[in-house]
């Protein structure tokens, strides 16, 4: 069975049985990895040199060594055929050596390669330089994954490795001469650009680039490219050398990552809530455009800046040393909850808005989250609708007592007149009696008379007062009347299930009403079958035109009325409930017929209860 290797197993197979002494070092020329051969050659084969710094294992290493490190670090790859290396304990080694940067994934210089041969003898060193260009030859065709190749100083092919046999398509024969842009898309600047990059080269140093390369078969690659020049030991331009990389499917992904990123741009964008992301320390990463029209920055006048500037005191001065605690305590006081608070645009107004805060947290960075909901109009809503239920308790509660006074007026004015005339007569019988005892009793009960007389009068000039209560008529829509009471009355009934169904067409004509009182019976009414339906109840309200008045109706599935009570249903302190006044529906009777209207109970076919009223059409002036 083919046994599949491992990266690191390929690496130390590679590493273990190159024939030549290899080191790899990070910029800062510590160990990386290094060949067997490497710490056979220089007897450290008992030391563990893996991170210790290449001065460390070789003190003798002088100035001159340690220019040419930093010249490769640079991005010069520099060779030489021999040269003495002068150990501490008075030794010479004769080494040949070859030292090239190489690069990380973003095309940067992250280290460097040095392969050295130690010769001791001049036929030795002649012999062995064969071998040493054979292996390093055997290295770069072993670099299968990067097209290795080398130029002469125009620009045409004088080395192609397997690598870029395997990549390209073409063979080394087929390569070997052709000119460097002939492995580019074919577009007339490519051999300008070309020139470009070896010029820069030359000049400047090696020229990492991205560019499409196409192959044999006409399809093309995303590949990166370095470019440097190669000198011989005068200093003079020998050629070029080139490294290639397919990163086509990183280029792919990368596209596909932005493409991501823009179309999460674009829906966050579109999102109703702001949001603001920020980083640990409290500066503002990204500002979405809700974020922008909530507050009246642009992003470019947020991102970059402290957060606390789009918050009120005390957040805005203690928001800092909150985030300090939660990154050194871990404990959650705002991280995952909604709070509302208060916010500070641009032009130093406040608002207030909903916030709730999420955490991201990569293996780098820490990000965290808001997503904020304007409360303004909420706000005004609310205080509008706690005003129109203050108005209409108000109401309820004028109507109440001046339903009462009518009611108290009308059972204690004959109580009264009765009095009134029982002591009339009383003082009457007893005016032939001079006797000066009976002459007080009866002076007595004749001022008991007028004072009964003018209790009456009081009741009677308070019930036509309340009888001739002004009312606050306007035009208004009865889907209006309707809506707005339900969305008083029925608040909660959707909790429990209750289901309210409103046919009151929009094309009804307006009535002129007092509109709160008319609410208040509505809402009254409404109240009362709510009180008496379950879960499952429903209560349909209706409307239509009924001659010249429109009619209402409210009915609903419940137990209905009681027999008993039905011949009294409108009359004042006849209620079915326990904690009732029994006032409600003698208030809603006053108020209507106030209007011209009419107001009656119905039973329902099947159980239930249906009340009906009418109120006047409002003329339109129309002919």
């Amino acid at each position: 069975m083919l046994k599949v290797l491992q990266s690191s197993d390929i690496e130390n197979l590679f590493l273990n049985h190159l024939p030549i002494a290899v080191a790899i070092f990070d910029s800062e020329m510590r160990y990386l990895a290094c060949s067997r051969r490497w710490m056979l050659d220089y007897g450290i084969q008992d030391q563990c040199i893996i991170g210790k710094s290449h001065y460390e294992i070789f003190p003798e290493i002088d100035g001159r060594i340690r220019d040419i490190h930093r010249r490769v670090l640079a991005g010069e790859s520099l060779s030489c055929d021999a040269e003495a290396f002068h150990r501490l304990d008075g030794s010479v080694d004769w080494v040949e050596w070859d030292m090239v940067p190489w690069h990380g994934p973003a095309g940067e210089i992250a280290g460097a390669i040095l392969f050295t041969r130690v010769v001791n003898d001049l036929v030795r060193m002649r012999q062995e330089a064969v071998t040493l260009r054979t292996e390093l030859n055997l290295l770069i065709d072993s670099a299968r994954q990067y097209a290795i190749s080398m130029f002469d100083p125009d620009g045409q092919v004088v080395l192609w490795n397997k690598g870029a046999e395997r990549l390209y398509g073409w063979s080394e024969a087929e390569a070997l001469g052709k000119s460097i842009s002939f492995f580019f898309e074919n577009r007339a600047s490519d051999e300008e650009q070309v020139r470009s990059w070896l010029q820069t080269a030359l000049v400047s140093g090696p020229v990492v680039e991205r560019s499409w390369r196409k192959r044999k078969d006409g399809t093309s690659f995303f590949g990166e490219v370095n470019i440097s020049r190669i000198e011989d030991g005068d200093g003079l331009l020998v050629g070029y050398s080139t490294v290639v990389r397919d990163i086509t499917e990183e280029y792919s992904q990368l596209r596909r990552i932005e493409a991501s990123e823009a179309q999460l741009r674009a829906i966050l964008d579109t999102v109703p809530d702001a949001m603001v992301t920020i980083n640990e320390n409290g500066i503002v990463q990204s500002f979405s455009a809700a974020a922008q029209q909530l507050f009246g920055y642009s992003p470019d006048e947020v991102i970059g800046k402290n957060v606390a500037m789009l918050m009120d005191e005390p957040d805005a001065q203690h928001h800092d040393e909150y985030l300090k605690r939660y990154l050194a305590t871990g404990h959650r006081h705002i991280i995952g909850n909604m709070r509302c608070v208060n916010g500070r645009r641009k032009d130093g107004t406040l608002f207030p808005h909903e916030l709730y805060i999420g955490e991201a947290i990569s293996r780098d960075s820490r990000v965290f989250t808001g997503f904020l909901r304007d409360l303004t109009k909420r706000r005004e809503a609310e205080a509008k609708f706690q005003e129109l239920q203050s108005e209409l308790i108000h109401i309820s509660r004028v109507s109440a007592i001046g339903t009462m006074a009518t009611a108290l007026a009308h059972e204690l004015n004959q109580p009264l007149t009765a009095i009134a005339n029982y002591v009339q007569s009383s003082a009457i019988l007893l005016a032939p009696y001079e006797d000066e005892a009976v002459a007080t009793v009866r002076g007595a009960m004749e001022e008991a008379a007028r004072e009964a007389l003018r209790a009456g009068a009081i009741v009677r000039r308070l019930r036509e007062f309340v009888a001739r209560g002004d009312l606050e008529r306007v035009i208004v829509r009865p889907c209006d009347l309707v809506a707005q009471a339900n969305a008083l009355g029925a608040v909660g009934s959707k909790a429990r299930g209750v289901v309210c169904v409103l046919n009151v067409p929009d094309s009804l004509p307006c009535v002129l009403v007092d509109r709160v009182q008319i609410q208040q019976v509505l809402l009254n009414l409404l109240r009362n079958a709510l009180d008496a339906l379950d879960d499952t109840g429903v209560i349909v309200i209706g409307g239509e035109v009924m001659g010249n008045m429109l009619h209402l109706s409210m009915m609903d599935n419940g137990p209905g009325i009681a027999p008993q009570l039905e011949a009294e249903l409108f009359e004042p302190f006849v209620t079915s409930k326990a904690t009732g006044m029994g006032i409600g529906l003698a208030i809603s009777r006053t108020i209507i017929e106030a209007h011209g209207g009419r107001l009656w109970y119905e039973k329902v076919d099947g159980g239930g209860a249906a009340f009906h009223f009418t109120l006047p059409i409002a003329e339109t002036g129309d002919a």
